[in-house]
């Protein structure tokens, strides 16, 4: 896409200073990504300068990080699972939305933008985490940057653009005219030239020009350019819903479905989506000082109003026969054919080619047949309704007084199933109505069968989730057992490699332990196990992951820990161990412990190296009598000793 505005216009724009852009710590963030020898080190040290975006960041990375993974709670761990592309946008971001809560544009309401853009900033995110169409982090940024065009019309010209936003009335078509006749360029120009000189790629640009115009993309369904504009779209569409009245709730929670269909997405995951993009706007909302409203569940919103489109014997909900949607009919054509159908299936009529109303009440009743007059218009609403996910499966049939090959070329290419010629034949239409309902039949089957597949599913996975905890945790204690600790030591290792961060282990060995349970009995023994690990659980910090890994030991990873940090941690067990007592069989006795510590580095290089390490450490210890920290690593003949 070429640049919407004159590089010499955007430059002066640019140049008068009054276009929104970063300010303070984002500023500088932005500058210091730029340079070529950035460090991670340097970065997160100026990132701690302000923490408040330190929050916002760490929030975003533990939003895209896989299950199962260990939350991030630090800067550089966040700023190596976003990358430098998205940290830089989002100090753009949140720096824009810190300053700009309010300005001197009357007519703009400054509140709900910035809760839209955040909206569809989750929206997108949410979306791109299912479809893999670009990064989620990077689709975070755009959505929250994809109305700025707005923001900068309303800050560039406050009483102007006031006077543009009351003409226009809400409608899209005329305030870009309105701009375009006022200042000579739109706000969906201005926003697309402000996002190329920030540095978002040209997809990014691309598609928001297009989006903000309320265009359709250019680009080949299925295509990455598409599939990443309709992914805008279906954000605006949830930002539109959560922000509208009660009343018109449902007209766009149906837009929410008719947009997401374009995605393949069904009515249940368009409604688990939208309640999860609220939950998280809740939650971004407190963090970043933004508005957001209390919503019910989408299944509540979309809860259709009474549509008096025709007398109530004629609705769908009228018992008996194929359900039919009559579309653009006049009353002769209607009439007509009703009775030829003579009660044979419940009508439906949409007059006037109100399209946009057929549309939404295809995807709410579903019919089994769509029956149109074939005219110019008529190509776009069965085009649209084709790329639904219900819409495919509906028989389309048209219809008009004379055909030719080349109109009946031009609506099959549209996805009309069948044509027939006026005044209908009632034989031909039966056999019609015959074939659509054999279809509506088929594909009924087809979805009840794909529904118990699915719960089939869900319950596999539930069983498997079980099994899996199971069989990675220790029955008596409840802690991880030994399987569940070498895996996360194999993702840990592989994680801290490719971050070159530091990596610690430590071995918890209970002095005596066989003595112990020869003299007061396994029961005794059992209950210590239990009491032990809930004291050296407290011991711990939250990021420690902690397990069983054999009889007496107790083993415990520490992600992002130095060797000194780890023996440090290791002190704050042995000194909670020592300073308990354990109560079994009516005693309160004293126990001690023999604790190895062993971090990765260059010498210290697979898993196997720091098994052996820790290993080591523990013997060591015992031979200096027990009730001690031994970190091999530390001293050359191996003994560290903390009684």
């Amino acid at each position: 896409m070429v640049l919407p505005i004159e590089t010499s216009r955007f430059e002066q724009l640019k140049a008068s200073g009054d276009l929104p852009s970063p300010k303070g710590t984002a500023l500088a963030v932005m500058r210091m990504t730029l340079l070529e020898d950035v460090s991670m080190a340097e970065l997160a040290q100026l990132i701690r300068t302000d923490p408040a975006f330190v929050g916002r960041l760490i929030k975003a990375a533990n939003g895209i990080i896989g299950y199962g993974r260990r939350p991030i709670v630090s800067v550089q761990d966040a700023l190596t699972v976003l990358g430098l592309p998205a940290v830089r946008n989002m100090a753009l971001g949140f720096s824009l939305l810190g300053n700009y809560q309010t300005g001197a544009c009357d007519g703009f309401d400054y509140g709900a933008y910035w809760s839209s853009s955040l909206l569809i900033a989750v929206a997108t995110q949410a979306v791109t985490l299912r479809t893999r169409v670009a990064a989620p982090d990077e689709t975070y940024c755009l959505g929250l940057l994809t109305r700025v065009g707005e923001l900068a019309m309303a800050t560039l010209y406050p009483h102007d653009y006031s006077l543009l936003l009351c003409e226009a009335g809400g409608d899209l078509r005329a305030l870009l005219e309105l701009e375009a006749r006022s200042f000579a360029m739109t706000h969906a120009e201005l926003g697309a030239a402000m996002l190329a000189d920030w540095g978002l790629p040209k997809l990014f640009c691309d598609v928001t020009f297009c989006v903000a115009r309320g265009e359709e993309n250019p680009h080949a369904e299925g295509s990455r350019e598409a599939v990443l504009a309709v992914t805008l779209q279906l954000a605006r569409s949830i930002s539109d819903l959560c922000l509208a009245d009660v009343d018109a709730r449902p007209a766009f929670a149906r837009q929410v479905q008719l947009v997401g269909s374009r995605l393949s997405f069904d009515a249940e995951e368009c409604a688990s989506l939208t309640d999860a993009v609220t939950r998280e706007w809740h939650e971004w909302g407190a963090l970043l000082n933004v508005h957001t409203g209390q919503l019910p569940p989408f299944s509540e919103m979309i809860q259709p109003t009474p549509l008096a489109v025709t007398p109530m014997e004629e609705q769908m909900s009228e018992a008996g026969g194929i359900r039919l949607l009559m579309v653009g009919s006049d009353q002769t054509h209607a009439d007509h054919v009703r009775e030829v159908l003579a009660g044979a299936c419940r009508m439906i009529v949409v007059p006037d080619s109100d399209y946009a109303k057929a549309t939404e009440l295809a995807l709410e009743l579903l019919p089994e047949l769509v029956m149109l007059p074939w005219q110019a218009d008529a190509a776009g609403f069965v085009q649209t309704l084709r790329k639904t996910r219900v819409g495919k499966t509906m028989f389309v049939l048209a219809y008009a007084e004379s055909l030719d090959e080349g109109m009946m070329a031009v609506a099959f290419d549209a996805g009309v199933d069948d044509v027939l010629a006026w005044p209908l034949n009632p034989r031909v239409l039966y056999a019609k109505l015959r074939t659509g309902h054999r279809l509506g039949f088929l594909q009924q089957e087809i979805r009840r069968d794909r529904e118990e597949i699915r719960h089939f599913a869900a319950e596999l996975v539930v069983s498997h989730r079980r099994l899996q905890e199971a069989s990675s945790s220790d029955a008596l204690t409840g802690l991880p057992n030994r399987l569940a600790f070498v895996e996360s030591l194999s993702r840990e290792w592989e994680f801290a490699h490719q971050a070159k961060h530091p990596l610690s282990a430590i071995l918890i060995d209970i002095d005596r332990f066989h003595v112990f349970n020869k003299t007061y009995g396994s029961k005794a023994g059992d209950s210590v196990l239990r009491q032990l690990a809930s004291i050296v659980h407290a011991a711990l910090r939250s990021q420690d992951f902690l397990a069983r890994t054999g009889e007496d030991e107790l083993s415990v990873l520490c992600p992002g820990t130095t060797l000194e940090a780890a023996v440090a941690c290791a002190q704050r067990v042995r000194s909670a161990i020592a300073g308990a007592r354990f109560a079994a069989g009516g005693l309160n006795l004293a126990l001690s412990a023999s604790i190895g510590v062993a971090c990765r580095s260059k010498v210290v290089t697979d898993v196997d190296s720091l098994i052996k390490l820790v290993e080591l450490g523990v013997s060591r210890s015992r031979l200096e009598g027990g009730g001690r920290v031994c970190a091999i690593q530390l001293r050359p003949d191996g003994i560290q000793a903390s009684a």
